[in-house]
């Protein structure tokens, strides 16, 4: 599930993350890591509740509100991911096949050692892109490979798809072929 949005409740003894589960299930009394953005943490669901309502279980494609312990405040933030213990891998560097719109709906001109906004569900990270060798720039309606240094690790699988901007305007699209450590 992606973090989309983190309340402290209770007076600190709660915490309720609310997101869609992309995959699986999850009950209360499950443990659950925070995936990404240094997480690491592994806590116990506290409750679950589907539409305010407390529910035995939720399953993918539900937008559902977790609550977990008190400890977790601070620990867990929008775009991190909440996944079964060892499910999903943070990472900060992958190759990836991108598309460029035209000029007119947003394209740009991609350079080696450009930094760009990057979206991966509601995480969002800035990276540096370097081309493939023998490419030096990658012009508005073409694609083509990149590897990306993210400035923080994300929870990311091999599919995934993903947008980024540049210089503050949607600049194209992708999708990860390869990740790297």
């Amino acid at each position: 599930m992606c973090v989309e949005e983190v309340f402290d409740t209770h007076q600190g003894r709660t915490v309720l993350v609310t997101g869609r589960i992309e995959r699986g299930r999850v009950r209360e009394g499950d443990e659950v890591e925070i995936v990404g953005f240094h997480g690491g943490t592994v806590l116990p669901v506290e409750g679950v509740d589907v539409y305010r309502r407390r529910v035995a279980e939720a399953r993918a494609d539900m937008n559902v509100g977790l609550s977990l312990p008190g400890k977790a405040s601070g620990s867990v933030a929008r775009g991190q991911v909440l996944a079964a213990p060892g499910s999903v891998g943070a990472h900060a560097r992958f190759t990836a096949d991108i598309a460029l719109p035209a000029d007119d709906h947003g394209g740009a001109e991609v350079r080696t050692g450009e930094r760009l906004q990057f979206h991966f569900r509601a995480a969002v990270v800035r990276g540096a892109v370097t081309l493939a060798p023998g490419t030096d720039v990658l012009r508005p309606l073409h694609g083509g490979t990149v590897t990306v240094a993210l400035e923080q690790p994300v929870a990311l699988e091999e599919g995934q798809p993903f947008a980024f901007r540049h210089h503050g305007r949607a600049a194209g699209t992708g999708i990860v072929t390869r990740l790297t450590h």
